[in-house]
């Protein structure tokens, strides 16, 4: 692996981004957006509207560039106010080839919304999605900002019908929108739950991570990381856990669980290699820290992502 723990982590949760449409809209309208247990992407290219989430609070308003990811687990409504009745995301009328939905009865489009999800089907110890809160607002005035509306705008000119190259592209294009939007994430880390995302936003606790990232097989003791950010044992054990969420070796652990089972999903390792590839000498003591965190044996779990890889390919 890598020293950069946001690249291993995105390698790791084999996190797929797709745009595949959007909606213009005018006059009075309403819509509402579910997840379905995916992460939901809304970047607004023209105009502006309302947020509603339906779990309550103040609506959130939205203007031109700015793009809000929402976790999937709550449904919500874009909307040009309060009031109109929304319409559902799957009941609304979409053109074939470029994805685009038209709502409202207004003659003019004064708002356009491009959409898209964030597939973490493959995220089997929901590395992402833990770290991540239920809704990330990124407004157009943010740093990262420039990068990602450049970014919103290829996807755009992207999703043009009859485009070539335009399915490739856009799916590129759509890994780089996730990666500014973490990126914001890690400038904003007041906003966001307990998880590695939050301890590598923490400077003083980033090197510690990259060690980890950089060399998981290693024997890290508590002390050698304490050295790397540059503190006490005590003050780096308090200070790691309550920015990740857990003790520094835990999550080593919990770190070597994921890349073992990114592993066994993606090649034929021996589990024997594998084990010691993820700092184990023994088999037996990898199998059993693989199974109280995964709740299933190694051998298992790979028959298992075979057989889901292989059902996934007949239903295509």
């Amino acid at each position: 692996m890598s020293a950069d723990p946001l690249s291993d982590a995105l390698a790791v949760a084999d996190a797929r981004s797709v745009f595949s449409g959007g909606f213009t809209a005018g006059g009075s309208w309403a819509i509402r957006l579910r997840g379905r247990d995916r992460l939901k992407v809304n970047a607004v290219v023209r105009g502006g509207c309302l947020l509603v989430r339906e779990d309550g609070g103040e609506p959130l308003k939205l203007s031109e560039g700015d793009v809000v990811v929402s976790d999937g687990r709550q449904a919500y409504v874009m909307c040009s106010e309060p009031g109109p009745e929304p319409v559902d995301s799957a009941d609304v009328a979409v053109d074939p080839e470029t994805g685009m939905a038209r709502l409202g009865g207004g003659e003019v489009e004064d708002v356009m919304c491009v959409s898209g999800h964030i597939d973490l089907s493959r995220d089997s110890g929901e590395l992402l999605r833990r770290a991540l809160p239920e809704m990330i607002h990124v407004r157009a005035d943010a740093a990262e900002a420039p990068a990602l509306r450049w970014l919103i705008g290829q996807l755009t000119e992207e999703m043009q019908p009859h485009r070539a190259g335009g399915e490739f592209a856009s799916d590129q294009l759509a890994q780089l929108v996730f990666v500014q939007v973490l990126r914001v994430c890690l400038t904003e880390a007041d906003g966001l739950p307990a998880g590695w995302l939050r301890a590598l936003a923490d400077a003083r606790l980033a090197p510690a991570l990259r060690l980890m990232h950089g060399d998981p097989a290693h024997p890290w003791q508590l002390e050698e990381l304490a050295g790397a950010a540059a503190m006490s044992r005590t003050t780096f054990a308090v200070r790691f856990k309550e920015a990740a969420g857990v003790p520094p070796l835990s999550y080593l652990m919990n770190w070597r669980m994921s890349l073992a089972a990114r592993a066994l999903r993606q090649d034929t390792t021996p589990v024997a290699s594998l084990a010691r590839s993820v700092g184990y000498t023994s088999e037996s003591a990898f199998s059993n820290a693989f199974k109280r965190a995964m709740g299933v044996a190694p051998r298992r779990y790979r028959e298992a992502a075979r057989t889901e890889e292989r059902d996934a390919r007949l239903r295509s």
